[in-house]
């Protein structure tokens, strides 16, 4: 029996989960699970990651009165693009500041009056967001901040959480490549990229690839929690590389959609695909595990309902994911049509109010309904997938047969069934905790407990259930995407 600890965290939660593998295969169990929230002040929206870290050695100290001292590692993975800065001294220098921040505004313009967006996508073959690190970044020194001054390093939010458990300073592989710093052949820093924005690349740790041991608990932390000296382990620190790793794939020419508050849907290569065509279509390269590539596309998912749910909350309308799904089922079907990537949806006040606002202005009628919201989004959601997938045909040498679903989104049968429908494919929804089982997957490899990617998966098949929805109703669907794609 081998005993592995991932903590994963989320936009809105985080939580321990423990991973054992036994007999072949894997049970994994939550210990421990915690709010995550932005907290703006002055105008600017922080994470308050000393919070998160304090929840962090909760879920240690559980883990050690629980399983009394038998885990073989920890292993941490967040969500991409954040990050913080320590000084010379190695203290932190401030609370990292949230993608969705408004800093960003204006900056992707800014950065491409020095640098062309053809020269940063030949080196990163990153997809174009201005959340991306490379503008906050530039924001940050653009902005004169006094913190510039005793700025050391910068440590992605991941790598940063180790840091605060081992005192090592380093880059993993994977969150590194959502930088757009990164250079998607070498796998080393951009350095042209750096000299031409004015931001020292010295700034920037040492890459490692995943699966790479960075060491033991610190001691003071070891004592304080139970936990012992148990090995810290760099498993892939960018969630959804954690959740791809866990795709039960047992084929070729299959694509996968992390199904959660985004939607990253994709394919996994063993090299970049850095052309013209990948940059018209807002393909990215993000790094992938056991040598792979992460061919993708980043797209607005789940976000949308969640943001709609919490203003119907705020107005004392509360309801659950199974009624909401319920009220969609009833609404009528197609009757308007968004983007999920249109800007006014990236943090909105108001989200039903901005959905409503795409509306009016595409001449499309307006939701008023719950269940119209709900289904609104879903349709929309659906028909993104289908233009992804048909561009991704496009630039690959086979066309995708499958689609499988992971992440908390698998969950969503009507989804679900939306995406087979739109896309035409077979679609394979499950593990729902793809993002904890591919860190405890990357864990065991790192301790020898499996073999490699290929072995993992084959163990993840077989511990968790997968359910398969076949494409319904092509013609309704392919005429209404083919009558909306102008929207996307």
């Amino acid at each position: 029996m081998q005993k592995f600890l991932a903590f994963d965290f989320g936009a809105e939660s985080g939580r321990a989960m423990l991973g054992t593998i036994e007999n072949d295969k894997i049970v994994l169990r939550e210990i421990h699970r915690f709010m995550n929230r932005q907290v703006k002040i002055h105008g600017r929206i922080y994470w308050d990651i000393l919070y998160l870290f304090d929840e962090l050695k909760k879920g240690l100290k559980i883990a050690a009165q629980q399983e009394h001292g038998e885990i073989r590692s920890v292993a941490i993975d967040t969500w991409g693009v954040d990050y913080a800065f320590i000084d010379s001294a190695g203290r932190l220098l401030a609370n990292p500041v949230a993608y969705r921040d408004e800093r960003t505004n204006g900056m992707m313009e800014k950065v491409f009056k020095k640098v062309s967006k053809k020269e940063i996508y030949r080196h990163t073959g990153i997809q174009f967001m201005q959340l991306n690190t490379l503008f906050q970044l530039f924001s940050y020194y653009g902005e004169n901040n006094p913190q510039i001054k005793v700025s050391e390093r910068l440590i992605m939010l991941p790598d940063l959480f180790s840091y605060f458990l081992t005192g090592k300073v380093f880059a993993e592989y994977t969150i590194a490549s959502t930088t757009q710093l990164l250079d998607a052949r070498s796998k080393t820093w951009a350095k042209p990229l750096f000299k031409k924005l004015g931001i020292p690349v010295e700034i920037m740790p040492t890459v490692i690839e995943p699966t790479s041991v960075i060491g033991v608990v610190d001691k003071e932390i070891a004592e304080e929690t139970a936990i012992g000296a148990v090995s810290v382990v760099a498993a892939a620190g960018h969630d959804t590389a954690c959740a791809v790793a866990a795709v039960p794939a047992d084929s070729e020419n299959w694509a996968y959609l992390s199904s959660g508050t985004w939607s990253l849907l994709g394919v996994e290569i063993k090299e970049p695909i850095i052309n013209d065509l990948t940059l018209q279509y807002g393909f990215t390269n993000e790094g992938g595990v056991n040598g792979t590539i992460r061919l993708l596309k980043n797209t607005m998912g789940l976000w949308l309902l969640q943001r709609c749910r919490k203003s119907w909350t705020d107005e004392g309308n509360e309801f659950d994911y199974d009624e909401l799904v319920r009220l969609a089922a009833e609404a009528e079907p197609f009757r308007s049509i968004i983007n999920p990537d249109d800007a006014g949806f990236l943090n909105p006040p108001d989200m039903p109010a901005a959905i409503q606002a795409f509306c009016k202005h595409s001449n499309q009628p307006l939701p008023q309904t719950v269940g119209q919201y709900v289904r609104l989004i879903f349709e929309s959601l659906a028909l993104k997938y289908r233009g992804i997938i048909e561009r991704l045909n496009g630039v690959l040498e086979k066309p995708i047969e499958v689609l499988h679903i992971v992440g908390g989104g698998s969950q969503n049968e009507m989804l679900n069934q939306f995406a087979a429908n739109a896309t035409g494919l077979t679609v394979k929804a499950g593990p729902v905790e793809a993002t904890a089982l591919g860190n405890v997957m990357m864990q065991a490899i790192a301790g020898g407990a499996i073999a490699g990617a290929e072995e993992g998966r084959k163990i993840i098949a077989r511990s968790f259930p997968v359910k398969t929805f076949y494409p319904q109703d092509r013609n309704i669907w392919e005429k209404k995407y083919k009558k909306v794609e102008n929207l996307f």
